[in-house]
């Protein structure tokens, strides 16, 4: 298939690369604009291989009441690639419905966690502070909502007493969620990919972990687990939503 990848980061990079192995054509990649003079990691890989990289700063428009469309210029650059599949790794933009719609293959996201519960940009973060027993990932169809998308497929772990976002993170969703990006495409390609709704029942969304100083405070009248949970499910926020008196050493804190 003829594929957009449009993400960014290493794990972008890893899709991207398990896409083109499978002999698939990677038409062009969108992704963030440098930073710093430094451009990202997805944007020098592609570049590597001769694919066309797009680094735009937005895709879209504010308008009147509160709402937004799409630029129109993003709308026929993006046309111009011919792409049939549309492969959002790990996406910090929004992308526009226009977009996510436009190929015949539409368009798939990758997810780290078992939706429809903890939808939002730090499900990791909130699987671990709510001690949820299991961890896992979706890869899911895109529509016009929050990470509501219909589902393709699912994978599972459970979550270690001592696991943290990093070790989480690599231990699993990083790896296996590479695997299941390049299943999905292939469910897909052999005409075999689902669309299961997600249900009602379990749905949550939780905020972004660093939105609010508030989110990072301990809570000292917590449980000893609950603050288990909290801290392991934190450890890359900043120390600076601490209050002074919490900058402690947390070393002391386990379960036994």
């Amino acid at each position: 298939m003829k594929i957009a990848v449009i993400g960014q980061s290493a794990f972008g990079v890893d899709v991207y690369k398990a896409l083109r192995k499978n002999g698939h054509k990677i038409v062009v990649v969108f992704t963030i604009p440098d930073k710093n003079g430094r451009e990202d990691l997805l944007a020098m890989e592609a570049a590597k291989d001769g694919i066309p990289v797009e680094k735009p700063a937005r895709w879209r428009k504010k308008v009147a009441n509160g709402k937004f469309e799409i630029l129109p210029e993003m709308l026929k650059l993006y046309l111009s690639y011919g792409a049939e599949l549309n492969v959002l790794p790990f996406c910090t933009q929004f992308i526009p419905i226009e977009i996510t719609e436009a190929p015949i293959y539409k368009s798939i996201i990758y997810h780290p966690s078992i939706l429809p519960k903890h939808r939002g940009a730090s499900a990791i973060n909130w699987t671990l502070i709510e001690g949820d027993e299991l961890a896992g990932l979706t890869v899911f169809w895109a529509d016009d909502g929050l990470d509501t998308g219909p589902i393709l497929l699912q994978k599972t772990c459970k979550v270690e007493e001592n696991d943290t976002l990093n070790s989480l993170y690599n231990r699993f969703l990083y790896p296996v969620g590479v695997d299941a990006m390049a299943e999905a495409v292939e469910l897909i390609a052999a005409g075999k990919a689902p669309r299961i709704k997600q249900p009602e029942e379990g749905a949550s969304y939780e905020p972004y972990i660093t939105a609010k100083p508030e989110l990072a405070e301990i809570d000292w009248k917590k449980t000893q687990q609950q603050l288990h949970n909290f801290i392991r499910g934190n450890d890359k926020a900043s120390l600076d939503f601490l209050k002074e008196e919490q900058k402690v050493n947390i070393a002391w804190i386990g379960v036994t």
